[in-house]
């Protein structure tokens, strides 16, 4: 018989062990969130009151930016407390709530993208048909579909993962509760755990990937076959944005997910983690305010008219 006693207190490893680099970081991340409530709130109050942006293009965009607000908002607060705290604590609950909401809105986040791929897949192939089939119904039904995807496999694998026994160590290395520094704490069986996440990240994130790769692959057969060089300039540049945004995002999620469970969690995978949990809901809005015209002279309105 062995003595086993459930760990109910977990308490992370924080971002940085150098205490000259604390302030600079807590500014920098206060900064960094400061400018994705203001740019994702933007956005969502411009796309809902602007007349030119009522577009299932835009209809997407604007639940993009709610995603990524509550999704920053998850991680960031926390993060920076602990920045200023000596004790980076967080109750075994706090811990499961956390990593529940953060996976349920990254999983929303992915399938969003996946969503608008197809929306200009349609937009671009089949131009006469797009208001027939882009329909605010269809719109809403695909929106409530990624986010009960999202919610229903987070139920899945937070159940997984906190069901297991954590009766060693209570230190995560990292700033933030996720699978792969939690299954090292654990001292159960983690191979269910680990098939789960490997069976969610294909399915929810190589399937949604692929359904982008088709869509674009489709997109740029149709645009190469235009005859109008001004015609291709502009379908080029709605999917630009959108597409920068879908490489920074699965190029970090596959980075940190689509590895051994054996690999140790280093500084490296802090950073990537930093980047698409506080900087990616940041950049998206920019991105697609910088490189989309009809936003921008949206913007450029709204500061004449506070002008």
């Amino acid at each position: 018989m062995i003595n086993v006693t459930q760990v109910t207190v977990f308490v992370f490893s924080g971002l940085t062990d150098n205490e000259n680099l604390v302030p600079l970081l807590f500014v920098f991340f206060l900064l960094v969130y400061m400018v994705t409530i203001v740019g994702n709130v933007g956005m969502i109050t411009f796309v809902r009151k602007t007349s030119k942006l009522q577009t299932p293009m835009y209809y997407f965009l604007s639940y993009l930016s709610m995603v990524d607000l509550c999704y920053s908002s998850v991680i960031t607060p926390k993060m920076l407390f602990d920045l200023l705290s000596k004790k980076k604590s967080i109750s075994f609950n706090g811990c499961a709530l956390q990593f529940f909401s953060f996976a349920s809105l990254g999983v929303t986040e992915a399938l969003l993208l996946s969503n608008m791929s197809y929306d200009r897949y349609i937009a671009i192939c089949h131009p006469l048909h797009y208001v027939l089939v882009m329909t605010k119904k269809k719109c809403l039904c695909l929106v409530l579909l990624a986010s009960s995807i999202g919610f229903l496999q987070s139920s899945v694998q937070t159940s997984c993962v906190f069901n297991l026994q954590y009766c060693g160590s209570n230190l995560i290395e990292h700033f933030y509760c996720d699978i792969p520094p939690l299954l090292k704490l654990s001292c159960s069986r983690t191979l269910p755990c680990d098939m789960v996440t490997v069976f969610f990240i294909c399915s929810c994130g190589i399937g949604s990937m692929l359904t982008i790769l088709i869509s674009y692959s489709l997109i740029v057969s149709s645009i190469l076959r235009m005859k109008s060089a001004k015609g291709r300039q502009k379908a080029f540049s709605t999917c630009s944005s959108h597409l920068m945004c879908v490489f920074i995002f699965y190029g970090t999620i596959f980075f940190i997910y689509l590895r051994s469970p054996d690999s140790d969690f280093k500084q490296q995978d802090k950073v990537v983690s930093v980047f698409y949990t506080v900087v990616i809901p940041m950049l998206n809005p920019l991105i697609y305010s910088l490189r989309n015209q009809e936003v921008k002279m949206v913007i450029m309105e709204a500061v004449q008219k506070c002008k």
